[in-house]
Formats: C-alpha cells, sequence, structure tokens
C-alpha cells in the first residue's frame, strides 16, 4: 500500500521558504517510514504538486500543510480533487466544516465549553473596544478565523495601539492558565486516546508553538481531564481518523477547549512513539473495510 503524507512547499525537506518548526515534519515523516509494516510506504508530496499522481495512491494523510489558511479556496479546491482520485483523511466534508473557527460555536451549541468569544468579521479599533467591555477583560487575545499556528495572532492590553487586523478575528480574553500551567494537547487515532501532553510557552512569551521557543512534556492526564477531551469527540456526527484536543484550564479548574484540530495537526511523536503505528494500522482497516 502506498500512502501520501500531505505537505507543503514550506515543511518540505530542502525548500527555500522551509518553515523554522518543519522539524516536526520531519520528525512525523521518521515515525510513519520507520514504523511501516512491510507492503506499506509513506510518501511526503506537497499539497499543492500539480504533477503527481494521486490516483497511485491508496489514501492521502494531510499532514503539514502549513500553508492553507493564506491560500484557503486553493487548498479546498485541490483536496477535492484529491479525494476524487484516493481517498483522503480527514474527509474533505471535515475539512471544510473545520477549516474555519466558527466550528466551535458548533461544538458550544452540543454542550462543549469553549472560551467566551467575540467574532469580527471587521476588526476595528471600534469593535475591539467593543469586544473589550463584553468580554469584561482588560486583556485579549486575537486569532484569525481561519488560521494556525498562532500566525496573525495577538496578545493586546486595552488602550494599546493595534497591529494591522486585516482578517476576520475571533477575540478571547486572555487566560494566565497558559502561561501558568499550559495548554493540554489529547491526541486520538479512530476516537481511541494515544497520547497527552502539556505545551508551555517560553518566559516572556505565552505562545506555546516551537516557532517561538515553546515547549512540551508528555503527560498522563487525570481521569476527568481525559473524560474530558473524549466527550468533545463524542460531539462530532462521525469519527475522525485522527483528531487532536486542545484545552486550557479554567478559572473553575475544569478544562475548556480552545481547538479542535481535524486538519493537520502535529501528532507529536517524541511524546506518543507509538502514533505512528497506531495511525498506519487504523488506517489500513479503514481502507480494508
Amino acid at each position: 500500500m502506498k500512502f501520501i503524507y500531505l505537505a507543503s512547499p514550506v515543511t518540505l525537506p530542502g525548500s527555500p521558504i522551509r518553515r523554522t518548526d518543519a522539524f516536526e515534519h520531519d520528525h512525523m515523516m521518521q515515525a510513519l517510514q520507520a514504523s511501516a509494516p512491510k507492503g506499506v510506504s509513506w510518501q511526503d508530496v506537497s499539497w499543492d504538486d500539480a504533477e503527481f499522481d494521486w490516483a497511485g495512491a491508496h489514501a492521502a494523510i494531510i499532514g503539514t500543510t502549513w500553508d492553507y489558511w493564506d491560500r484557503k479556496t486553493e487548498f479546498l479546491e485541490q483536496l477535492s480533487n484529491i479525494s476524487r482520485k484516493t481517498k483522503l483523511y480527514n474527509s474533505i466534508e471535515t475539512v471544510k466544516w473545520n477549516i474555519h473557527k466558527s466550528y466551535l460555536k458548533t461544538l458550544q451549541a452540543r454542550g462543549a465549553s469553549i472560551i467566551p468569544t467575540v467574532w469580527l468579521d471587521k476588526a476595528t479599533p471600534d469593535r475591539l473596544e467593543e469586544a473589550f467591555n463584553t468580554l469584561n477583560c482588560q486583556e485579549i487575545v486575537a486569532k484569525r478565523q481561519v488560521g494556525a499556528g498562532a500566525d496573525g495572532q495577538y496578545r493586546l492590553q486595552r488602550g494599546q495601539t493595534l497591529p494591522p487586523l486585516p482578517h476576520p478575528m475571533m477575540v478571547q480574553p486572555f487566560l494566565p492558565a497558559i502561561i501558568e500551567e499550559g495548554e493540554f494537547s489529547f491526541i486520538f487515532i479512530d476516537g481511541v486516546f494515544s497520547h497527552a501532553l502539556i505545551k508551555q510557552a517560553a518566559i516572556g512569551d505565552y505562545r506555546i508553538q516551537s516557532t517561538y521557543g515553546g515547549y512540551n512534556t508528555a503527560i498522563t492526564p487525570s481521569g476527568d481531564d481525559l473524560r474530558q477531551a473524549e466527550a468533545i469527540l463524542k460531539l462530532l456526527e462521525a469519527t475522525p481518523l485522527y483528531a487532536r484536543v486542545d484545552m486550557i484550564r479554567g478559572t473553575d479548574g475544569a478544562l475548556v477547549l480552545m481547538e479542535l484540530e481535524l486538519i493537520e495537526p502535529f501528532l507529536y511523536p517524541e511524546e506518543g512513539p507509538d502514533i505512528a503505528n497506531r495511525l498506519t494500522q487504523a488506517l489500513i482497516r479503514r481502507l480494508q473495510a
């Protein structure tokens, strides 16, 4: 079986525009190739490769496509094209739902606890001032409604001079727990828990991504914390092949959902050494079902 791990021009080895965190791509590819059983191969291919024979693969996994938020229309069109020629995971329907962070509204309506959020199609100074008032806070985090990796994200205090915010934004109160404890990630394959970690920011920052100096620690989550993560997946209409549930501790001690990553989450093979084997075996089972 031939499996494709979809990458991007900013993550493929040798690219002149490679991201500083593209070593994560290398870690995942090394894990997938090392754990591949006899008769199974993994190849990394840029999602926008116009010459690649997608029909020659048994399936494609969306991996380090870490430029899609600036190329949304092209990305969705290409994934639709790929899905017509081979099996795509997660599905194009899942991607279209998960690509815009308004999916959080849907999950909240189904019972998920999320961070209070104000949605701004245009993040003008007046609208941001209203958001401070609505959220009753002095410090906010403004994130792109279509985005990832803290790209175009800002931590802002009331009265601060605003940076350019050209994209539709979601605005949330800044939660000190992101610095005091960190962000939890729970990783699932075919709905089954694989491993968890806590992601923490470098001193003086709040962003937990490796690009900004963030670091990760594998953890064994408490039963209550794991159940809260599992409850998020139960709100979905169909079980995704892979999912990463990112959560933060609320003021009441319970976890609240930050993101449900179903498109191209990094699955942290160093913190969960069996993740590549779990993913490959789950993919084989789906194809043979």
